[in-house]
């Protein structure tokens, strides 16, 4: 008998639990959204073109940040209450493909939990099942080796356990482990994968999310100090399963303060830490040694401010009381966006025009471009800057017409602002523009005297007869399509497509003229990046004359970041 105690404390009883409710819900959701800011920059990595635009760990993180902003002050108790209003607030705060995705699986989440107060194994199994069903539906063309296959590969996981009896811990055991090995066989279903040595980061995010959940159920401390709740207590053949109380969160503070910082040898994390130290709570400092964007909440909102006047000028103030919020989950917004939209007045007369346009911009010369074409609204962002859907929804509210034509303008927003579509009672058409000069071509074509739907046809029809170049620089080393890329070296990316790599970065100009075959175009616009100058954008545009003699050559300050030259050819 004492042999088998003794063996007993040694080896601890497996914990059970049987059936969550709301509060176990969304705590487990909690410490979800925690692990995965905690591994946030580690998925970030996992980006298969080495170009400055590995933002997945981020959108996914934006994504559940906003799935959670409701859930620390709920004292609901249903499961089924719980789950609608994560769903509905991950789909408003997505952000990029991956957040689309994620928002859908939660969705399917909710689904399966419809009408249900509590939730056991088998009812968790068949709201995986709709997850899997809802992410594949909100991609046109599914990919497998993507996010997708983790969550299907999940969702079977989780039928077979709970068709063997496992209880809730069990069943997310099983999940995770599924999901970590379906992760893992990503590149051999993917062969960009494989070439570029790293698993897909989508489906990398999504595992973490599972982990968070199942470390939760574990009862392990660590994950459930990240989230700032208690662990769930486990079954006992004694006692029934314990339910929580409310869900508690750290206490809000006074006021959110964002702004913009312009210096020199900013140093990101210093700064960071520096206002942490001074009581700064939800701190997020992001951008380069020169420009830095600042978001924290404090109860002095002065201090912080004088500490950025004290390393350089500051942009962009804006000063929020949140006494009367519940706790602001924008923090990475207010890091990788510039939150306000911009309403180009001039375009609007007394009367109610028919068409509005939206478009999404990078630089402050391509949002002068655009505001010159007349476009209704614009929202900063972009490369590494996805905007959210709710942003993205807001923008189309704002304006006056009940037709509205949005222009993503990058591949990673596209989906994004096809989600608006069943968001508004106005009528919406999304222009597929994959880049910038794509969205200028579409804005130069529309016709204001023609209706709606002629429009959207020949806006579309203009953008993707573009042809769009990208010069910028590789931020890892790789070797992808029999092209060995350094980090450091410089790029050229040809519609979306690594192309040319050099140390020099008019060898790289040079030979990614030569592979768009730049004598079949009649003319190039040339849109230069913040950290190259107007006489160096001219030289570039001399010599390239010289050798293309035919060309009609524009050179306009694009002021976008990241990018040295973005080329547009017609």
């Amino acid at each position: 008998m004492e042999e088998k105690t003794s063996r007993s404390k040694l080896r601890p009883r497996p914990r059970r639990i049987s059936v969550f409710d709301g509060q176990d819900l969304g705590k487990a959701m909690l410490a979800a959204a925690a692990w995965l800011e905690e591994n946030r920059e580690m998925i970030n990595t996992l980006n298969v073109f080495p170009v400055p635009d590995g933002d997945t760990g981020s959108n996914m993180a934006a994504t559940m940040r906003s799935a959670i902003r409701n859930i620390p002050d709920s004292d609901e108790k249903s499961a089924s209450v719980i789950a609608t209003r994560i769903a509905h607030d991950a789909l408003l705060g997505a952000r990029g493909n991956s957040g689309v995705i994620l928002s859908q699986t939660l969705r399917g989440l909710a689904a399966g939990l419809k009408d249900k107060q509590t939730f056991t194994a088998p009812d968790l199994a068949e709201a995986f099942e709709q997850a899997s069903q809802l992410a594949y539906r909100a991609v046109i063309k599914p990919v497998e080796g993507t996010i997708l296959t983790v969550v299907r590969e999940s969702a079977e996981a989780a039928r077979k356990s709970a068709n063997n009896n496992d209880d809730l811990v069990g069943l997310m055991t099983t999940v995770v482990a599924a999901a970590r090995k379906a992760v893992a066989h990503t590149p051999e279903l993917l062969p960009t994968l494989k070439q570029a040595g790293v698993v897909d980061a989508g489906g990398q995010g999504f595992c973490t999310i599972l982990e968070g959940i199942l470390r939760y159920m574990r009862g392990e401390r660590a994950v459930a100090e990240l989230a700032n709740v208690e662990a769930p207590v486990a079954e006992t053949p004694l006692a029934a399963h314990h339910k929580k109380g409310r869900i508690t969160v750290e206490e809000e503070f006074g006021y959110e303060v964002v702004f913009l910082l312009r210096g020199e040898d900013l140093d990101v994390e210093g700064i960071r830490q520096t206002i942490i130290d001074m009581g700064g709570v939800s701190t997020v400092v992001a951008g380069d040694e020169t420009m830095l964007k600042v978001h924290t909440h404090t109860a002095t909102p002065g201090k912080v401010l004088d500490y950025g006047v004290s390393l350089g000028s500051l942009l962009d103030i804006n000063i929020e009381n949140l006494q009367e919020q519940s706790l602001t989950y924008a923090a990475e917004s207010a890091a990788e966006h510039a939150d306000e939209v911009q309403v180009d007045e001039t375009t609007q007369s007394d009367a109610q025009p028919k068409i509005a346009t939206v478009a999404v911009v990078s630089g402050p010369g391509f949002e002068k471009v655009f505001s010159g074409l007349g476009v209704s609204a614009i929202i900063s962002g972009g490369q590494t800057m996805n905007p959210s859907i709710e942003e993205l929804l807001d923008a189309v509210e704002k304006t006056v017409a009940r037709q509205v034509i949005i222009l993503p303008n990058n591949s990673n927003v596209i989906l994004s602002a096809q989600q608006v579509v069943d968001l508004t009672e106005k009528e919406i058409c999304v222009i597929p523009c994959k880049t910038l000069p794509q969205g200028i071509a579409a804005m130069i074509s529309i016709n204001y005297e023609a209706d709606f739907s002629t429009n959207c046809e020949m806006m579309t029809r203009a953008a993707t007869s573009i042809q769009t170049a990208e010069i910028t620089t590789a931020v890892r080393s790789v070797q992808l399509g029999g092209l060995h890329v350094r980090e450091g070296d410089y790029i050229g990316v040809i519609n979306g497509n690594l192309a040319v790599a050099s140390q020099q970065i008019e060898d790289v100009m040079r030979d990614t003229l030569r592979r768009l075959t730049i004598d079949d175009y009649e003319i190039l616009t040339i849109y230069y990046g913040q950290d190259i100058t107007e006489e160096q954008a001219h030289k570039t545009a001399g010599w390239i004359k010289k050798q293309y003699s035919q060309l009609e050559i524009e050179v306009v300050n694009g002021g976008q970041p990241y990018y040295a030259f973005i080329l547009s050819m017609e």
